[in-house]
């Protein structure tokens, strides 16, 4: 008996040994791992620039932002600037093919949303709205789509059809002047100007079905009722991200996994757009859209490691 309970004590002591080294291991880990070091990181491919400086932020701590002072990790999501410990010269500028606008619900919580990495690394592209003071888009519909899963909702490379649809149809000022209406509904082409007109016919059906504008939704998805059905969004072409699955840490439960953070879906929504739309090879120009969210989720993972829920 008392051999047992000598080689048992000898296993929990192993065994606590062993506990102790693992978490000591995962703790270096936190200090040693980058965001493209995981295996089974599904952004480990992304073409970032250097994070060292949100590696040397996170060591020192909250620091001031630059606007209002207030104490805050990285950036304020308040005034969308980085803190006084990460110079915006060392944060990525990703230039966008189109402008985007993002409707924050007003419920929503400041710190928790991802729209705000959008507005940092995207400044002269990116505005975001606080509903519900949101701009009218009636009168620009042809040229602007809202990402939004519904039953109406087109994938990415079906924009152009649907845009050339709302071009058909045109779209007057208050004095009805459709001046600016596309090349094609403006006069009725004659059989002897037909051969002239066609290569100025395909410019113009380009140029009268380019989407000019994507607006998201920036709340939870129990909250996103309020805004999709406002009236100044109604009309717009709606599109859907069908075939991405979210890695966002605050996925809502009961949704399915393709149902993105904000930045996730502009994210995927510009790859997209790039291949199907512009027709490009994607080379990774929009990758640094996801620096500030990438660094978050190797964090958070982590972290989860070192409380062993992993």
């Amino acid at each position: 008996q008392l051999t047992m309970s000598l080689n048992s004590s000898t296993l929990l002591n192993e065994e606590k040994s062993q506990g102790l080294k693992r978490t000591s291991e995962c703790l270096e880990s936190l200090e040693l791992q980058t965001p493209s070091s995981f295996q089974d990181n599904p952004l480990q491919q992304l073409q970032l620039a250097s994070q060292e400086v949100l590696e040397k932020a996170k060591k020192s701590g909250r620091s001031k932002c630059p606007r209002c002072s207030s104490s805050r990790m990285f950036y304020c999501y308040t005034c969308f600037v980085p803190v006084e410990t990460v110079p915006t010269k060392e944060i990525p500028t990703v230039k966008l093919p189109l402008k985007i606008d993002i409707i924050k619900h007003p419920n929503e919580t400041d710190g928790k949303s991802t729209a705000v990495h959008a507005k940092l690394l995207a400044p002269d592209d990116v505005t975001i709205y606080k509903y519900p003071c949101i701009p009218e888009y009636k009168e620009k519909r042809h040229e602007i789509a809202l990402v939004f899963p519904g039953p109406s909702s087109v994938s990415v490379k079906d924009i152009a059809i649907h845009l050339q649809k709302y071009s058909k149809k045109g779209v007057c000022d208050k004095d009805n002047d459709c001046s600016r209406e596309p090349f094609l509904k403006q006069a009725k082409i004659e059989p002897k100007e037909e051969e002239n007109l066609n290569e100025c016919s395909s410019n113009n059906r380009s140029e009268g079905t380019r989407l000019k504008k994507i607006i998201f939704i920036d709340s939870t998805w129990n909250q996103t009722n309020k805004i999709i059905t406002d009236e100044r969004l109604q009309g717009l072409l709606q599109i859907e991200l069908k075939t991405r699955k979210t890695c966002f840490w605050r996925h809502q439960k009961g949704k399915p996994d393709t149902y993105l953070s904000t930045i996730e879906a502009i994210y995927y929504f510009l790859v997209d757009y790039h291949q199907e739309i512009l027709k490009e090879n994607y080379k990774g120009q929009y990758d640094n859209l996801l620096f500030f969210f990438s660094f978050m989720y190797t964090l958070i993972k982590n972290a989860k490691c070192c409380a062993g829920k992993e």
